[in-house]
Formats: structure tokens, sequence, C-alpha cells
């Protein structure tokens, strides 16, 4: 199997699912996993993009056996430097009749779109432009050598049945008339075109299978007829044209626009664009785990058909199955992916989470032993679905209140709340053992005996010690705390909040 990224930019996300079908289907059958660069068209090369790929997968688990950086037999494993291979097959190609030269100006191409409507290049106007075909054989060395600059150009042969077989799909049948003669190579820059280049490599590189998006499957019946004109049809991979990705919402295939337009990133990594200096988020830096971007992704176009939805690598390695993927578009239902990351917090050990929430901690200015950073994870990891949630609803765990939230005043806090929590104090300070199991039943009890409303007593006990309704139960609240510090804040309560009806009138109601 090969994945082979152009470096004209980020990675984007349709790109990771189709490396990732590829290197499933390859590790299944015991197979290995090429990296090659596509680089051809030197005009959108972007510095720094192949890094950014190559890091993209470091980061999600997908290894490559051999290529770009990671060395390997069929090397080099970039296009641009393969120069001297693709020439001696484009020569081959010439001399066999089955390519000729063009020297067709831009300019001239426009004037014979706009003089014939739906212009193709291809066996029926070949004649009337100005190629190998039409022009002496003096001419043509003779353009070559004053440095004229030139294409070759495929010659598609009319009135053929191209048969595709696609793993996915099934048989397509091709009219080879639809076919316009490609430009194969272009003496510009010396450099073949995506549609050589691959064809020579894949066959070079002992390719057995390629998984590649729909965009490409137009140029499938291109690559039979290379495959034929060099007589290699016995060595051409198996293809599978993987369906698009397509907008949450709408219609079309999915874009960056939609990612900026709805708040979900399109990029493995967070992108710098060096030339326009804009940033793109990305899964990592937005707080996506690895193993839940690739376990979202490996849904989108593959059922395994059943109810399973949570599969580790090696759980998507053994039950992938090629011939289970769609061949309508996946919706990229986004809100799925957030799903998947709440799971793996789940999934994940308290230590593990810990370990990710502790820096964002220190970064408040809070220093708090490893210990006590795990026993709130324990308590708040099932609450969030991203590491970086947790500090919003934690952070009353480390800092006390120093204001109480007004809706929650008027909703929790009674006339009789700070006499009640006074007499809570009193009980509280009397415990020895201030543990979950040392309190519950003694403040439980205390209540029962003043015949106050369980629900009123824990509601304002809770405004007092987070300074809002929100956080677990009380008990693991002032268990955490500890006596000294839950006392601290209860009292501080009691003489900073003021009831609202008791408050003079335009006065707010909370300090």
């Amino acid at each position: 199997m090969r994945f082979a990224p152009s470096p004209t930019g980020p990675l984007h996300i349709g790109g990771v699912r189709t490396a990732l079908y590829n290197y499933l289907f390859a590790r299944q059958h015991g197979g290995d996993m090429v990296f090659r660069i596509e680089d051809t068209d030197s005009n959108r090369f972007v510095p720094g993009a192949e890094e950014y790929i190559i890091e993209s997968f470091r980061w999600l688990g997908i290894k490559f056996d051999e290529g770009v950086s990671f060395g390997g037999k069929y090397g080099p494993y970039r296009q641009s430097e393969r120069r001297p291979i693709y020439k001696k097959y484009v020569d081959q190609l010439l001399a066999e009749d089955k390519a000729y030269i063009a020297f067709d100006t831009p300019e001239e191409l426009e004037a014979k779109r706009q003089e014939i409507k739906n212009f193709q290049y291809d066996a029926h106007t070949r004649g009337m432009m100005r190629n190998s075909l039409t022009m002496p054989r003096e001419e043509v060395d003779s353009l070559i050598a004053d440095g004229q600059q030139y294409v070759v150009r495929f010659k598609v042969m009319p009135g053929q049945e191209i048969h595709v077989f696609d793993l996915i799909r099934g048989e397509v049948i091709v009219k080879s008339d639809i076919l316009d003669d490609k430009v194969l190579f272009k003496s510009a820059d010396e450099l073949p075109t995506y549609h050589l280049a691959n064809i020579v490599d894949d066959h070079l590189m002992e390719i057995s299978h390629v998984i590649r998006g729909e965009e490409w499957l137009p140029s499938a019946p291109l690559h039979v007829l290379l495959y034929r004109a060099f007589g290699w049809e016995e060595t051409m991979p198996q293809f599978a044209h993987l369906p698009l990705l397509l907008k949450p919402d709408g219609k079309g295939k999915l874009s960056k626009r939609d990612g900026d337009r709805l708040g979900f990133p399109v990029f493995p990594l967070e992108w710098h664009d060096p030339k326009t200096g804009d940033v793109s988020s990305g899964y990592r830096e937005q707080g996506y785990f690895p193993e839940a971007v690739v376990n979202f992704l490996a849904l989108l176009g593959w059922n395994p058909g059943t109810e399973q939805e949570m599969f580790t690598m090696e759980e998507l390695i053994e039950q992938f199955d090629i011939n289970k993927c769609s061949k309508a578009g996946a919706k990229f239902a986004y809100e799925k992916g957030i799903w998947f990351n709440h799971e793996y917090i789940l999934k994940k050990s308290d230590e593990e989470i810990a370990s990710l929430f502790a820096p964002i901690v220190a970064g408040n200015g809070v220093e708090e032993p490893m210990e006590r950073v795990r026993q709130v994870v324990h308590m708040m990891k099932d609450r969030v679905s991203f590491v970086r949630e947790l500090w919003p609803l934690c952070s009353f765990f480390f800092i006390p209140p120093t204001e109480y939230d007004e809706k929650t005043v008027k909703k929790r806090w009674k006339e009789d709340s700070p006499r009640v929590m006074s007499e809570l104090a009193d009980v509280l300070e009397g415990i020895a053992d201030f543990s979950i199991e040392g309190q519950e039943p003694i403040v439980k009890a205390w209540v029962e005996q003043k015949g106050y409303k369980l629900g009123d007593v824990m509601n304002a006990w809770r405004l007092a010690l987070v300074g809002e309704g929100k956080g677990p139960g009380m008990f693991d609240i002032s268990a955490f705390l500890g006596k000294e510090e839950t006392l601290r804040r209860l009292r501080r309560a009691i003489d900073a909040i003021k009831a609202p009806h008791s408050a003079p009138e335009g006065a707010t109601n909370a300090k």
C-alpha cells in the first residue's frame, strides 16, 4: 500500500481517513505502507508541508514502513528526485508512438476553447493543434533544440472499452472517447504529471493495492490505459475509491470553510500558513486524543456491521473490511468526534488525565500535588469532552470563590441560610473524621433532627463552598477541601452573601 500526498499545504482530514484505510488494509494483510511525496507540481509547493504531514501521522499512530524520512530500497521517494526515472518512460512512450509532443501555448488552447464548445484535446481535435502528429519531424526537433517549451501528451485511441475494477464499486466500463489526451510530462520543469509519476512509481515500488479518494476515480481509466501501454497489466494494483467526506449540513464535500463556520478542525494539527500567516485549528491542539480521531474517522464510510463503536487500532486492523465501505458520501458529523473524545477520557486512567490537567492547574497559578489533581479528575472527568474543559468546572477545588453567582443566590440562599449555615459550621467543626464517611451520617442526622430540608441545606452549602450551583456531591467537595478550608469558605459566605429580599432596593445581591 502507499499514501502519496502533495506538499501543497496542511493534510486535510479526508486525506487522513484515506491513509488510515490504507494502513488498516496493509496491516491486516501483512503488507507494507509506503510514504511517497507527490511534488511534481513545483508551483504549488509550500514550505513546511511535508514535515507537517509526517508529524500528523506520527501523532495519529499511523506508521510507515518505508518512504520519505523512513528509508527503503525503492527510493528516492520524492517524485521531484526521480526525474531521470520518469524521463526514461516518457521516451519509451514517444518511441512507441503511444504519446506525442505538443507545443500549444496557453493562449492557443484558450482560443480553441472559445472556438469549439466543450473543447477537449483528443483524437478528434489533436489533428488541428501544434504537435508532433501534425508537424514535420525536423520542425519538432528544431523547436526543442531552440528551447521551446512543450508537453508530452498520452495518445488515447478512440473506440475502446476500458474496464476498471474497483474493490468498492465493482466493475466500471468507460468509453475511451470521453477521455482527453492527458499531459504526462512538462519540459518547463522536466517533471511528469501525477498521471505518469504514480503509474511508474506504483509499478517500480511493487504496490499491490491502492485506496484513494473518490475525486481520483475519473483518472482510473487513464491509468488502466497507461498500464496497458507499458505492458504492465499483470502488475496493476487493485484500486478502491472511497466516498467523499461531505459537509455536516447541506450538500457538497467537506471544506475548511465548513470547519471555520461550525467551529471544528479539518486538519489533524494546527497549521500556520507561511504565505498568509493565517492559523488553522488542528485536532491535536483542540485537545482531541489521537485514538479518538482514528476511531471517529474509521467509521466515516465504513461500517463493521455490528453495534460496536469503540475500537482500538488493533481491533480496527482485525475487523476492517473494504467490502463494507459505503459507495455513498459520508456526512462529517463532527459532534460524533466530540463524543468519541469524551468516551476516551472516561476510558483513560485518572492518572493519565491528571498528568494532562496538571499543567493547566499550574498555568493558573496553583501548586498542588499530583495526587490532589488526580482526586479532582476522578470526581469530574465524566463531565467533560476535553481536558481543557476541566479548569472552568474544577477551579473552585483549588481557588476559593470571591464572588457568588447572583442567580444561584436568588434561588438557593434563603432568609434563614446564614443561621442554618452557622449551625452547620458548628456541626462540621465537631467532626473528627472529615472523610466522606465521617461527615455524611453526622450532617444528615443533624438535618433530620432539626427538621430542615436536605436540599435547602445542601444547595446553600454548595453556594458557600463553590460560589455557584455546580460540582459533585457536597461531601466529596468538603472532604477534598478539608475541615479548615471548608469552615473558612463557609464562614466567609455567611458574612458576604446577603439574602435577596433583605438587600436595600437597587443594591447588588452578592459580593
